[in-house]
């Protein structure tokens, strides 16, 4: 394998320091700082888009002809909608997830001057005292954020300097397993992320040449669903969305493997490229799996709906328990970054 254990290492570590960078949707500025950092070191030139996500290209063979790659740096996340009389807070979700996924959650409140923390509860939660907490739906008008503060009132959290409309941010709780397993929140998209970086510094360390210019897309909007749908150098002509791959019922992705999406909510993936990084998975005899992720859409599918006129893929390592506390192993890294350096030293796909 060309992405080696020392190129493992890298992407482990990135993606920890990365995952403790709080980026929700429509506050990554601080995440890209740290992406553009990174590609600093590795001697990579980059530049800022106007929606504030990052592109660098590394040249190829030849340059008529051209791949993107990207991964998403935003995150899941929350505002502060309403302060109520108790001085508990409302959330207005950021993205797409179940309320009840974030009870019990620790967070941080982004005011203009001052990051407070919290935790996400429904209200009235004491079985002690309310005896119908089980049987609960949890929704928007029931859930909110408890603040580490003395605070007894709206008036008393406004007088901290908390608004409507500051950020919420879940904390990640980031952990690596000695057995390999990375748990954390955030895994999507943050693990695709660090594995674009782990195949830079593989190729670079191996002094491979790429068949053909790739443009790297760090983009920030994917949870909101319009991450990657502009900036598409002309002569694209191959794009792929490096991201989560969904674990289920039905699936035959696991945590261990490169997942290769056939089809989302959005519809099928170029049939063409998918049959190419599938022979490049089994030539190199890699775990991979083909899965159709019936809710789910990526900023390839943005570029797509956006008219780009390109082929487009999605693949990524296969994490569990999407929108919640993640969880994938390293083996998922590994066989993701090796299939992508196969890639985009393979020839464009001639389907």
């Amino acid at each position: 394998m060309l992405f080696s254990q020392e190129d493992l290492q890298y992407t482990q570590d990135f993606l920890l320091r990365l995952l403790n960078i709080p980026s929700p949707t429509g506050m990554t500025k601080t995440a890209i700082d740290f992406v553009e950092a990174e590609a600093k070191k590795l001697g990579i030139q980059s530049t800022r888009t106007h929606k504030g996500a990052l592109c660098f290209t590394i040249q190829g063979k030849q340059s008529e002809s051209s791949r993107l790659l990207t991964a998403h740096v935003d995150t899941l996340g929350g505002m502060i909608k309403e302060i109520l009389p108790s001085g508990q807070m409302r959330i207005q979700k950021i993205g797409g997830y179940a309320w009840s996924t974030i009870e019990g959650e620790t967070c941080r409140i982004f005011s203009e001057k001052k990051t407070f923390t919290g935790t996400v509860l429904l209200e009235n939660t004491s079985v002690h005292v309310n005896s119908k907490v089980n049987e609960t739906e949890r929704t928007a008008d029931n859930m909110v954020i408890v603040l580490d503060e003395v605070v007894h009132s709206a008036e008393d959290v406004k007088k901290l300097g908390i608004s409507v409309g500051d950020f919420i941010a879940w904390d990640p709780r980031a952990v690596l397993t000695e057995s390999g397993y990375i748990k954390s929140r955030h895994l999507d998209d943050k693990a695709s992320v660090a594995i674009l970086f782990g195949v830079v510094h593989a190729l670079q360390r191996n002094n491979r040449e790429l068949a053909v210019d790739c443009t790297f897309l760090i983009s920030n909007n994917e949870e909101i669903g319009y991450g990657g749908n502009s900036n598409i150098p002309q002569q694209t002509v191959e794009y792929v969305a490096v991201d989560m791959g969904a674990i289920g019922k039905g699936q035959t992705t696991d945590e261990h493997c490169v997942s290769i999406c056939a089809m989302d909510g959005s519809g099928p993936y170029h049939f063409g490229l998918r049959q190419h990084l599938v022979h490049i998975a089994q030539q190199h005899q890699l775990h991979y799996a083909v899965d159709i992720y019936p809710h789910y859409s990526s900023d390839a599918s943005a570029a797509v709906r956006s008219g780009a006129d390109i082929k487009h893929g999605l693949v990524g390592p296969g994490v569990a328990h999407s929108h919640t506390y993640e969880r994938l192993h390293s083996d998922a890294l590994i066989h993701t970054s090796e299939l992508l350096i196969h890639y985009l030293q393979s020839p464009l796909c001639e389907v």
